[in-house]
């Protein structure tokens, strides 16, 4: 008796030509979707908080000096309300932007009792009521060799930067521009047991401008002070004063000389 054989499809690499029936993939089973709890978010606290700082740095200069040395940041928080200055210290230190009113400029290490304190250096006298305005300059002078205003400087032969100035209208000014130095006044102990100086004060030759001559000639007694100065010192068979400073106006315009009419140069 003949057996009926169903024929097997040969999936054989050599086999190219056979047809390979793709059966449809079982259909699947659907099961019912548990809904899953959402996941818990997990708040990074902060790393530093206002009863940590309250409790470790009770002063506000203890606290300026730790923002100081965490962060780099200055903060100017004595005589702030205590909750406030704790809250500033705590945004500086969390990364926060602090107002610019409370930056500080000074390091908070330093202690004022323990450094110099130096004079204030006042301001520049005002320039004489006298001179007419410098648009009518004629020509500038600048010597650095006149002799000191303070007797000490003068004494070991310093001097001073001055410019002098004549105008169209025949007045002459002098201007000592400085220089500006320092010198240390008194003595004291400090808490170290070392000798220093009480203050550091201000050598200031600075004068603003003032007149040497006036519109009429006439000079005034500081004016006929420096003339003398300024025609010691020799420049050919002339002087400085006469050279440099008290010139004329010929002189500076040379096409004047050549054409005195025409009013435009």
């Amino acid at each position: 008796m003949t057996k009926k054989t169903t024929p097997t499809s040969d999936t054989s690499p050599d086999n190219i030509w056979d047809d390979i029936v793709e059966t449809a993939p079982a259909a699947p089973t659907s099961k019912p979707i548990k809904p899953q709890a959402p996941k818990a978010v997990i708040h990074e606290e902060m790393e530093y908080d206002i009863d940590g700082l309250m409790t470790d740095f009770p002063t506000a200069k203890e606290l300026e000096r730790f923002v100081f040395d965490e962060t780099g940041i200055v903060l100017n928080l004595k005589g702030r309300a205590n909750k406030l200055k704790y809250q500033i210290a705590m945004d500086a230190l969390n990364g926060i932007t602090i107002e610019e009113k409370f930056i500080g400029n000074e390091n908070p290490y330093v202690d004022k009792n323990d450094m110099v304190p130096v004079e204030e250096l006042r301001p520049v006298p005002a320039r004489s009521e006298e001179l007419p305005d410098h648009e009518e300059i004629q020509n500038t002078f600048y010597s650095p060799f006149v002799p000191h205003t303070n007797e000490d400087f003068r004494a070991r032969g310093k001097k001073v930067h001055c410019v002098f100035r004549k105008y169209k209208t025949g007045e002459i000014s002098y201007e000592i521009l400085g220089p500006l130095d320092q010198v240390p006044f008194g003595t004291k102990i400090d808490k170290y047991g070392r000798e220093r100086p009480e203050i550091i004060k201000w050598v200031d030759p600075r004068t603003g401008e003032q007149i040497i001559q006036r519109e009429d000639g006439t000079l005034t007694p500081v004016g006929r002070r420096l003339r003398s100065m300024m025609q010691s010192m020799r420049v050919n068979k002339t002087n400085q004063w006469e050279v440099w400073i008290d010139r004329e106006f010929g002189d500076l315009n040379h096409n004047a000389i050549s054409n005195p009419w025409d009013l435009t140069k």
